[in-house]
C-alpha cells in the first residue's frame, strides 16, 4: 500500500524556519501582527479518502472554512462523519489526500507546536505530578525552570487545580484530569487549540462544571479554539460559530453564528429555539443528539 492509497500518518516533528525564530512555547507570536476577529486559519477544500485494496472511503469531502483569531468554533455532525479526521488534519497528524489548511501564511503539512491538542482520554503521564505534566511542553522546548514553573502554577490555578499540583494522576478524578490537559494546552501559548470531544467522557455535572471553566479561560484571553463535540447544548453555550456537518462523506451543511455574549443562559428560550433549530438540522441527516 501506497501513501497515495491512503492518507499518511505524520511522526515527524516540524522546524521552525530561521527567518521565523521564535521559542517553541510561544509560537502564537508568529501571528502577532493578525488582529483579533481576522482571519488566522483556512482550510480550503479538504477532502480525506481511506483507501484499501478494493475499497475506497471518502470521509470528507471539498470542506473548507475560514477560522478568525479568538474565536470557538465547534463542528458538530453524525458519529463517524470525520469530525476528528478533520483535527487530526488541522493537527498535521493525518495527511489529506487533497485541499490545504494554512495558519497565517503558514501551510499545515506536519505537527506543530502552534497547535495544542486536548484528547478525551486525558493523555496524560501517571508517573508525572500535575505541575510536571503542565510543565513538560516547557521542557521539551528548553523553557528555564524558574519560569516554567511560575508558568505552569499560572494555568493551573486558572483551571482550579492548584491545592492539587503535585498529586498524582490516578489521584485526580475524570473532571480534574482533563483540566490538566486544558492547562497543559494553554501554557504553551499555541495559535490554535483543538480540542476533540475533550468532555464527552464525564458525568453531566462535571461536564457542565468544565464548560464554565472553558468560558472563564475564553474571556480572559484571546485563544484560537476548533471543538468537536456530539453535544448541541455544548456547542451553543461555548461557540462563537457552529459548524454543522453531513453523513459521510463529510461536507460543511450548515453554519450557526451564535449571537449572544458570554456567560450564556441555558434556560433562556433564545438559547432553547437557536438549539432546537440546531437539533432540526441534525434530524435532517438522520442524527440525534447524543
Amino acid at each position: 500500500m501506497t501513501s497515495e492509497e491512503q492518507p499518511e500518518i505524520i511522526t515527524t516533528r516540524p522546524k521552525i524556519k530561521s527567518g521565523n525564530r521564535v521559542r517553541a512555547d510561544r509560537t502564537d507570536l508568529l501571528y502577532k501582527d493578525i488582529p483579533e476577529g481576522e482571519s488566522l486559519m483556512k482550510i480550503d477544500n479538504l477532502r480525506v479518502v481511506y483507501r484499501t485494496d478494493d475499497t475506497e472511503t471518502v470521509a470528507v469531502d471539498d470542506f473548507s472554512l475560514d477560522v478568525k483569531k479568538g474565536e470557538l468554533v465547534s463542528i458538530v455532525g453524525p458519529s463517524g462523519c470525520g469530525k476528528t479526521t478533520i483535527l487530526r488534519c488541522i493537527a498535521g497528524l493525518l495527511q489529506p489526500t487533497s485541499g490545504k489548511i494554512t495558519i497565517g501564511d503558514k501551510e499545515c503539512t506536519a505537527p506543530g507546536s502552534d497547535r495544542g491538542m486536548v484528547f478525551q482520554d486525558f493523555a496524560l503521564f501517571p508517573w508525572r505530578t500535575v505541575k510536571q505534566n503542565v510543565e513538560f511542553g516547557m521542557e521539551i522546548a528548553g523553557v528555564p525552570k524558574e519560569e516554567r514553573e511560575e508558568r505552569a502554577m499560572r494555568y493551573i490555578k486558572a483551571v482550579g487545580l492548584e491545592k492539587f499540583a503535585d498529586s498524582r494522576i490516578h489521584e485526580l478524578s475524570g473532571g480534574m484530569k482533563q483540566r490538566v490537559g486544558i492547562a497543559r494546552a494553554l501554557v504553551m501559548h499555541p495559535a490554535v487549540i483543538l480540542m476533540d470531544e475533550p468532555f464527552g467522557a464525564l458525568d453531566a455535572q462535571t461536564r457542565n462544571i468544565m464548560q464554565e471553566q472553558l468560558t472563564k479561560i475564553i474571556q480572559h484571553s484571546a485563544r484560537t479554539i476548533m471543538f468537536v463535540t456530539h453535544s448541541v447544548d455544548e456547542a451553543l453555550y461555548l461557540s462563537d460559530r457552529v459548524v454543522i456537518l453531513t453523513k459521510r462523506p463529510s461536507t460543511i451543511y450548515k453554519i450557526i453564528d451564535v449571537p449572544w455574549d458570554r456567560p450564556r443562559d441555558r434556560a433562556d428560550p433564545e438559547f432553547t429555539a437557536l438549539r432546537k433549530k440546531i437539533l432540526e438540522y441534525l434530524e435532517m441527516q438522520n442524527v440525534m443528539e447524543d
